[in-house]
């Protein structure tokens, strides 16, 4: 664990850090993951000043997960320890290279003040969820009052629990949000048989200023301020999918903050979904939820 002066950190993170452990036909791989936690490293990977309070268990792995995302420039704050084991996702890998999760999670966080005033504060995923840390988590985002919240609800339906329940709860997050982010599998598990326009029209409507709409390989979707740009996926050699949306999420969270205070035009929406599109491309491509590095996004001339 390392500390900081709070006026280092730029975004908080809050949700699920866990251990992926990856079986492709007799292979088994650990590595960590967690769809929070690898927003965080995204984050760090691209010298954002990023700080994740999660949950971790004081064991083998919960180390193997600090270090992980130490590793890219996350601090991993002090409270997110306790005891228990760190939770486990089993991904198994089906032949299109999409995954099939079975999950073992604590999700418990800290209700003490914490040492960072971010700007930006993140959440999403089992973290929006799951009792007793849910609730929680909305704390803290009333108490910090960022100036910008991201929320991506990265829907697990074996642990998110009903749709009713998901879904007031899914709009309880979205009301405090600034940008919303959903996969069309997200968008079909809260609200079944919406079309896409009636999608982002009610979600805009619940107050979010950007709803960014995923489509796998068909690209993504865009809308704001009236205004809605689509981005066609791009063509590569697929790893695995694990990661991909966490990417897209993070190059919003990255971008979107320079916007935040001017008005959108439709090429400003283009080029945000273009930059995300483009990382979410990178990790597909390599197995794992290996998020790309600045220079990967930015390559020198």
């Amino acid at each position: 664990m390392t500390t900081r002066a709070t006026t280092d950190i730029e975004v908080l993170v809050i949700g699920e850090a866990l251990v992926d452990i990856t079986a492709t036909g007799s292979e088994v791989v650990e590595m960590p993951g967690g769809g929070p936690a690898n927003v965080a490293l995204g984050l760090g990977r691209q010298g954002i000043a990023v700080a994740l309070l999660t949950r971790l268990g004081s064991d083998a792995r919960g180390s193997a997960v600090t270090r992980h995302l130490e590793r890219s420039g996350v601090w991993v704050l002090a409270e997110s320890f306790g005891q228990g084991p760190t939770s486990t996702a089993h991904a198994h890998i089906l032949d299109d290279g999409s995954a099939r999760y079975e999950f073992s999670i604590h999700w418990t966080v800290s209700r003490e003040s914490l040492p960072v005033r971010p700007r930006t504060i993140h959440a999403g995923s089992v973290a929006a969820f799951l009792p007793p840390g849910d609730e929680v988590v909305l704390e803290q985002i009333d108490r910090l009052a960022p100036e910008i919240v991201t929320f991506d609800p990265n829907i697990r339906p074996a642990l998110v629990g009903e749709p009713r329940r998901a879904r007031a709860r899914f709009e309880e997050f979205a009301r405090r949000s600034t940008v919303v982010k959903l996969s069309d599998e997200d968008a079909e598990y809260l609200y079944p048989g919406l079309d896409e326009a009636g999608l982002l029209a009610l979600v805009g409507g619940l107050g979010p200023r950007l709803v960014a709409l995923t489509r796998g390989a068909r690209g993504a979707v865009l809308a704001a301020e009236g205004m809605v740009v689509e981005v066609t996926g791009r063509r590569v050699a697929v790893a695995d999918t694990i990661g991909a949306g966490d990417t897209f999420m993070a190059s919003l969270v990255v971008d979107y903050p320079a916007l935040h205070d001017t008005a959108f035009t439709e090429q400003k929406l283009q080029d945000l979904a273009i930059r995300a599109v483009d990382a979410a491309a990178i990790t597909v491509g390599r197995p794992g939820a290996d998020l790309p590095w600045s220079v990967e996004l930015h390559p020198a001339s």
